[in-house]
């Protein structure tokens, strides 16, 4: 006998949130840790599950409620919601209508549930972004600093200011990232057997940390397919496309990309990958790309199976 599952969708708004329940019709709640407590209390002896659409940090609340309230829940990549909303002759958009149509989602493709990140993980996301941010300030001061002939010493002087400036922020950024990831023994362990891999630095490391919690806990094409790294058929009756990567996480697939870089490199067996696919008359992009997947590859059976990189 199959367990039934009442599907409940929810759209997220900074403020609030639009629930639509089956059984209870729409209500809105405050976007809160206590108004969400409130509301999974009353969801006791019931089988749901929660879905709802990914909107960076406005979700964090939701799905760590859900989370300590041991309710199953997917969080769905949103341009995936709006083309079934599409799919589905929903043409019309507001909150309350979104949230329904979630629900419908849920109903009808049954997501898996996906793995909640640890409340460390956030912070250290959130710290991981803003030393992304500072550091692409960083770059974009730098290039204006050589702009600078011609213009009065006192723009040099800002500019050389505010690079200094750059420079110590990101390192206290650093230090904190660092001192969140030795202070949590999950994530500490877990650098270390990356940071043991060719190629994979600190910042690759922290960048997997922070923004694929699934390493580890997923199959290799799963884990390439949510890195963006896993290409895909494109053909149409007697016409065969090229196979392309795309979708994923662009942020891990660049920190991956220059880890494949320097793997190429620097070890022998990541560089024979790389010749053989060049060799074969493969772009030197494409080829860089399939080290990418081999690293993430070898780094998802690292952490499953809790070992260090063997040569």
């Amino acid at each position: 006998m199959s367990l039934h599952l009442d599907y409940i969708g929810i759209d997220i708004a900074k403020a609030h949130l639009d629930v639509f329940d089956p059984k209870a019709g729409h209500l809105r709640l405050a976007n809160t840790a206590a108004a969400i407590a409130g509301w999974t209390a009353t969801l006791a002896g019931r089988s749901v599950f929660v879905v709802l659409e990914a909107t960076g940090h406005y979700d964090s609340a939701l799905r760590h409620g859900l989370h300590a309230a041991d309710l199953a829940h997917a969080r769905i990549n949103p341009m995936q919601a709006r083309r079934f909303a599409e799919a589905t002759g929903r043409l019309a958009k507001t909150d309350r209508i979104d949230a329904a149509m979630l629900a419908e989602l849920g109903r009808c493709l049954k997501p898996t549930t996906r793995p909640v990140r640890s409340q460390a993980r956030d912070t250290l996301a959130g710290l991981h972004k803003r030393r992304d941010q500072l550091v692409q300030q960083r770059a974009a001061e730098t290039v204006r600093l050589g702009e600078t002939a011609g213009l009065p010493e006192a723009v040099r002087a800002n500019l050389i200011a505010h690079l200094d400036w750059l420079k110590a922020a990101i390192k206290a950024l650093q230090d904190e990232i660092d001192a969140l990831i030795q202070n949590e023994t999950e994530l500490a362990g877990q650098a270390r057997l990356m940071t043991s891999t060719p190629g994979i630095g600190p910042v690759t490391a922290t960048t997997l940390l922070a923004l694929m919690p699934e390493l580890g806990q997923r199959s290799s094409g799963t884990i390439a397919a949510l890195a963006g790294l896993a290409p895909f058929n494109c053909d149409s009756g007697l016409h065969k496309g090229v196979r392309r990567i795309r979708g994923g996480r662009p942020r891990v697939r660049r920190a991956l990309y220059m880890a494949a870089l320097a793997a190429a490199r620097a070890n022998t067996r990541y560089r024979a990958v790389f010749n053989r696919l060049v060799n074969a008359g493969k772009p030197k992009k494409l080829a860089l790309i399939a080290v990418a997947r081999k690293l993430l590859v070898t780094l998802n059976a690292m952490l499953r199976d809790q070992k260090p990189y063997a040569p």
